[in-house]
């Protein structure tokens, strides 16, 4: 299996935070590195297949990668991302208690795909900007307003992927639907499926 290592993406090795564009990205084989990352879809679609669980993933799909996760890319169509790099959530100079913000695993499920809407994914991207922005500085003022832009861009995430999921069931069903088209020839576990969407069992194998 492929491991990727942070000395190939951090700009120097006191550097926290890194911005890794693909755009696009292509299939990619399974992998896994000895750093964490959010992956941020920001455009077209494909299929996310994170340990061994595959996930149908489109612009506003927002990924949580740790550092022990194994994750492969495959029918990419025009897939765009942007990943933001940190090293681990204890790894930070000018930070602390990021795990709370984190998805955390509970009982063996760990909550790694969040959605969120178009308006915040906006939002996003200008806070990834600004942290490109500053990637070639490593003085201390600028060390710490890239660190506080991550964690702008965690306190984002969680605000809004919390209103996502209440107010906006219609997400999780387009995804449902996707999934469905590329394994219309399978046969379907409908249990597991209702868990990847969070649905009921009876409602996805009534749709």
């Amino acid at each position: 299996m492929t491991v990727l290592h942070s000395v190939d993406f951090f700009p120097s090795g006191n550097a926290s935070v890194a911005i890794e564009p693909r755009l696009p990205q292509a299939d990619f084989p399974e992998h896994h590195h000895d750093f964490h990352e959010i992956v941020i879809v920001e455009h077209g679609t494909g299929i996310h297949v994170f340990n061994g669980q595959p996930y149908t993933i489109t612009d506003g799909t927002v990924c949580f990668v740790r550092d022990h996760d194994r994750h492969l890319y495959e029918h990419t169509d025009n897939l765009c991302l942007t990943n933001v790099l940190y090293r681990s959530p204890d790894r930070f100079q000018f930070l602390a208690g990021l795990n709370q913000l984190l998805p955390q695993e509970l009982d063996g499920q760990y909550p790694s795909h969040w959605r969120v809407n178009h308006s915040v994914l906006q939002q996003v991207r200008q806070l990834v900007a600004q942290m490109e922005q500053q990637e070639g500085e490593n003085d201390l003022p600028s060390t710490a307003s890239r660190e506080i832009l991550f964690m702008q861009l965690l306190l984002l995430l969680c605000k809004s992927s919390l209103q996502e999921n209440l107010e906006n069931s219609a997400s999780r069903l387009n995804l449902l639907l996707a999934w469905l088209e590329d394994h219309f020839a399978d046969e379907v576990n409908w249990d597991a499926v209702a868990d990847q969407f969070s649905f009921t069992a009876y409602a996805t194998s009534a749709a």
